[in-house]
């Protein structure tokens, strides 16, 4: 009887202890799994300890890498899609005041030799002006502003392809290289770092055609070449690729190779020679920034330490990696769409400023962040899980996210 009622107290005192702990054990399973629900952080728990009996990334964290001590707090933007200059200014200044001092911007090569090679006019609606003219003043007020650009190159012009689709590569890659060039000898000594292409083992990215590893890396190495013979002291960044784990290379919307294979295939063809920099997508999408469950076939925010993982095992341990698009999606219910996962407004607001500060503290081989995005030009998009990323609505209404981010700059 005696023993019985020990065991009867133990077991009171341990769901006693339990009950007033219970924040601190839901902090801690939230520390290691990014799952707010009590029963998903239970099974995330059990899938993080799970984490010890595999092999994990190797990141040569000791391994200094360059352009390092960098301002890690960079936004995308679409400011060419601005058609008033003083919106672009404008959202500039909301980016400035908000801590971040860089932007990753597309020169879209469709909308800058638009109509044949080395013609730059835009003639689409009468009277033809300079196509350059709208990015000279994103260059012009992103100086203004003290930010720095990172500009994608990619979205080749029809007349330069042999194959129908809006992100197909160029048949030609000398064609690609000499737009490349023109824009690098343009504004040389103004932008310093440009990437090149997005997502290539993305099948929409690579114009609806199945995706090529070897020849993507052909064009990477011709723009690295063109652009270093224009300004060798610029950096250039690879692309960074779709996370997935799709084994197909199309045909199909939702097809395309995953970002290991394709990224060890660019590496075996000579990509190693032909960038500065690397860069990942970090989505969480269903979890938060704090998730640590590592596996290959996961998609969450620990994702890019397999990147960094096949770069120490390629040789490149001291080029870092950009991350060029992070965030969570805030999408309402009304949207049926949610393959970006979903989140509050108050969730978007906490998990940003947390993944910032992972970054910081735990990837010292992490160079700038990338948050996606600062705005769309309109909300016709509204209809779409994509368009809930942004920051701040198309009329400049600043949301929670924004906030967060600007108290979170300025307190460090």
């Amino acid at each position: 009887m005696r023993k019985k009622f020990i065991w009867l107290l133990g077991i009171i005192i341990l769901i006693a202890i339990a009950f007033l702990a219970r924040d601190a054990i839901r902090t801690a399973m939230f520390n290691v799994t990014g799952e707010d629900g009590l029963l998903q952080s239970v099974r995330g728990t059990f899938d993080y300890l799970i984490n010890f009996t595999r092999a994990m990334p190797d990141t040569a964290d000791s391994i200094p890498t360059t352009y390092a001590g960098v301002n890690p707090f960079g936004v995308n933007t679409f400011l060419e899609q601005e058609v008033e200059p003083a919106k672009r200014d404008r959202s500039l200044q909301m980016i400035a005041g908000a801590g971040f001092k860089w932007i990753r911007q597309q020169f879209p090569w469709a909308d800058i030799e638009i109509s044949g090679k080395g013609n730059f006019a835009d003639c689409r609606n009468p009277p033809c002006i300079d196509a350059w003219g709208k990015y000279d003043n994103i260059v012009e007020l992103a100086e203004q502003h003290g930010i720095g650009i990172v500009a994608r190159l990619d979205a080749p012009p029809k007349w330069s392809q042999s194959v129908t689709g809006s992100s197909a590569p160029p048949t030609s890659p000398g064609d690609f290289g000499d737009y490349v060039a023109a824009v690098a000898t343009r504004y040389k000594g103004r932008i310093k770092f440009y990437q090149i292409w997005n997502e290539p083992n993305n099948y929409p990215e690579w114009g609806e055609q199945p995706v090529n590893p070897e020849a993507f890396t052909s064009l990477l190495c011709e723009a690295y070449r063109r652009i270093k013979a224009v300004d060798p002291e610029a950096g250039v960044i690879a692309p960074a690729l779709s996370p997935t784990i799709s084994l197909d290379p199309g045909p199909g919307p939702l097809t395309g190779l995953n970002d290991f294979i394709f990224l060890q295939r660019m590496y075996d063809a000579g990509a190693g020679q032909c960038f500065d920099i690397m860069s990942a997508q970090a989505y969480g999408l269903f979890t938060g920034p704090t998730d640590r469950r590592m596996r290959p076939r996961n998609v969450n925010f620990s994702r890019p330490m397999y990147i960094r993982d096949i770069m120490v095992k390629n040789g490149d341990a001291r080029k870092p990696i950009w991350i060029s698009e992070m965030n969570w999606n805030a999408v309402p219910d009304s949207v049926p769409d949610k393959r970006f996962g979903q989140v509050t407004l108050e969730q978007q607001a906490e998990y940003l400023p947390m993944a910032y500060d992972r970054i910081r503290r735990e990837w010292p081989w992490a160079g700038v962040a990338f948050t996606w995005f600062f705005k769309r030009a309109g909300d016709s998009e509204k209809d779409q899980s994509f368009y809930y990323f942004r920051l701040v609505e198309p009329d400049f209404t600043p949301l929670p996210v924004y906030e967060a981010m600007k108290k979170y700059t300025q307190g460090k």
